[in-house]
């Protein structure tokens, strides 16, 4: 903004086109699922016609499979493209970027994910794509009618500590807030600090929304649950980075009608699908992805069906990703009530290792009958590891259990995972590691 030009406001160059872009979001989606999907068509040829021209990669590709990008695209040619996988953009990362950008499209930066198996990936964004991000951002805040004068805590892998009252208020909630609104303070703590700290720091600076991942909030959870004093503003967690488990929702209405908002996105794309304020389902960011979740066969999956999530990013032209398969798995959702046409996904189910193999080669999501541990023993913190298809190795923070405990454990994840594998447990003092983002796994499968 200008700061000499109080009323009416004159935004700066990156606020008046964040304004423009969430005008037309404002509209888009109360679209209807056939024109969304007409539009995202129409902006694929544009993306298209360009990673043909500059992209020798995609080049290629399109022409091994004898696609003209010039065409007019449907549902059927987009389709017939093939998908691009995490080991295509590792090992051919500088064919797939795009020699050159659209001179309107700004600078780009480098975006580097390591997922949950570290397999590092690089991604070249661009300041088009950094504007759609805060967009979709701020849409999510407004979504949810958040109070921009309320205090705000971060607690995530890496970041900095921010615990100075004058500069979190200077700062205020940071973009894209700060681009449009005057925010109350933001304060911020590395997810390294101990859970013990945290709960202290969260009791004083007293915020009214905290953003974590959701394994660290179960773990502030179990202090609350046994009467850590916790902040008496808090009305909103926003969980990213890691599938949420159900259970946590009704924890945080049971300690005090806290409500939990969840993010699904990727540092490669950015935000996936935000929850819906009316219906908590998951809509679909459509005007800046193109969403589809495939099975087996490749087919779309309809509602109610569990596939893999295929992603392709309407705006990037720095690097094209084009129906790249991000290696998660969602559950389809019906039409939304709230009577947005951006299409929904039910649940986050994640990683295809985090599904559960059993001996005849089947496989399920799992849940481990964890929701019921903390009867039985003071377990701080699990996880399950399945090594083959018949043993899993059950890790528990807690003290060495009994044999009647462990035997109370090992049926209730045998009923849970609905078969009974070879349990064997291992015992930790420390929080168990989470990947190198700082991520946590409540179960991994290292069957292949």
């Amino acid at each position: 903004m200008i700061p000499e030009v109080a009323w009416p406001a004159i935004p700066d160059p990156v606020a008046a086109n964040l304004l423009a872009i969430l005008t037309q979001l404002d509209e888009s989606q109360w679209w209807t699922a056939e024109r969304l999907a007409r539009r995202q068509l129409d902006q694929f040829s544009l993306l298209a016609q360009h990673a043909w021209q500059q992209s020798p990669f995609f080049r290629k590709r399109f022409e091994q499979v004898g696609l003209d990008p010039r065409q007019i695209w449907t549902t059927e040619s987009f389709a017939s493209i093939p998908l691009l996988t995490r080991a295509e953009l590792m090992q051919q990362a500088e064919q797939i970027f795009c020699r050159a950008l659209p001179p309107n499209h700004g600078g780009t930066h480098k975006v580097q994910s390591s997922g949950s198996t570290g397999q590092m990936i690089i991604v070249l964004k661009t300041d088009v794509t950094q504007l759609f991000w805060l967009a979709l951002a701020l849409r999510e805040h407004l979504w949810h009618e958040r109070d921009f004068s309320a205090t705000l805590a971060v607690i995530k892998a890496i970041t900095p500590t921010q615990d100075d009252p004058a500069k979190a208020a200077q700062l205020g909630w940071g973009h894209p807030a700060t681009l449009l609104f005057a925010t109350g303070p933001s304060y911020s703590q590395p997810l390294a600090m101990n859970v013990k700290q945290q709960a202290a720091w969260l009791a004083r600076i007293d915020p009214k929304y905290l953003l974590t991942y959701p394994s660290n909030l179960s773990a502030l959870l179990d202090l609350y649950e046994k009467g850590t004093p916790f902040p008496h503003s808090l009305r909103q967690v926003r969980t990213v980075g890691e599938t949420l488990h159900p259970g946590l929702r009704e924890r945080c209405r049971t300690l005090g009608g806290i409500e939990i908002v969840d993010l699904y996105s990727a540092q490669e794309v950015g935000l996936i699908a935000l929850q819906c304020p009316v219906s908590g389902l998951y809509h679909a960011q459509s005007e800046s992805l193109l969403v589809e979740v495939l099975d087996d066969a490749g087919q779309h999956c309809k509602p109610g069906e569990i596939g893999r999530v295929v992603i392709t990013d309407l705006h990037n032209f720095a690097t094209p990703l084009i129906r790249y398969e991000i290696r998660d798995y969602a559950e389809v959702g019906p039409l939304c009530p709230c009577g947005r046409g951006l299409p929904t996904l039910s649940r986050i189910m994640g990683r295809r290792r985090n599904m559960v193999t059993l001996p005849d080669g089947s496989k399920h999501w799992p849940l481990v009958g964890a929701y019921h541990y903390r009867e039985i023993a003071d377990i701080r913190q699990y996880q399950a590891i399945q090594h083959s298809l018949q043993d899993i190795e059950i890790r528990l923070v807690v003290a060495p259990l009994t044999r009647e405990q462990e035997t109370a454990i090992s049926a209730l994840v045998r009923q849970a995972l609905g078969y009974p594998f070879r349990l064997r447990f291992s015992y930790f003092e420390q929080e168990l590691p989470g990947t190198r983002g700082g991520k946590f796994e409540e179960f991994i499968s290292l069957v292949s």
